[in-house]
């Protein structure tokens, strides 16, 4: 692949990830802006606790979208690197946390993890299943839970020898981890 095209689909994937899904549920279902409500992060989180379940759900779904469409599109009709891959998903992954349309500020990009990671390295979900599972039973803070659990899938890609995957996951982990800390 070109250079020049692979700065192009960096920057349409970054757009992509502009398309913050608890920003939109949130002015579709009650014309309200997510991140005045509730922890204020447009994630799916918080517009599952301020409009329901089903905000969840779609939000969850629209973020996931976002991210397996242009990892998908790419994989399968271009000829590129697993390094090109993970700059895609790093752009979602940028768009969504940091989306130019609503001032920088978005989720925190836990399901656009976990989404590029359906597509990229979907072996490694089950890792992270299972230790949330473990996790929840001897702790019930989820948040602390589902990062120890996110953190599951680079080590994962280290034990399967799939380094550049790894340190991918690594970044987008720590980005992830990092806007966690900052909190909302």
């Amino acid at each position: 692949m070109k250079p020049l095209l692979e700065i192009i689909i960096l920057c349409i994937s970054y757009l992509f990830g502009c398309l913050n899904g608890a920003y939109y549920v949130g002015k579709i279902v009650s014309k309200k802006d997510i991140r005045q409500l509730g922890s204020t992060n447009a994630g799916a989180r918080n517009a599952g606790r301020v409009f329901g379940r089903s905000a969840f759900v779609y939000t969850v779904i629209i973020d996931a979208l976002k991210t397996a469409v242009p990892l998908t599109i790419v994989f399968y009709f271009f000829d590129t690197s697993l390094l090109v891959l993970g700059g895609i998903a790093l752009a979602v992954l940028a768009g969504h946390i940091w989306p130019a349309q609503l001032n920088f500020r978005g989720g925190k990009g836990v399901v656009v993890y976990l989404a590029a990671a359906l597509v990229l390295a979907p072996i490694t979900l089950v890792i992270v299943g299972l230790t949330v599972l473990i996790g929840l039973k001897v702790k019930r803070n989820f948040t602390i839970i589902g990062l120890i659990g996110l953190s599951t899938i680079p080590v994962t890609l280290l034990i399967l020898s799939k380094f550049i995957l790894a340190g991918i996951f690594l970044v987008m982990l720590s980005i992830v981890i990092l806007v966690h800390r900052n909190g909302d």
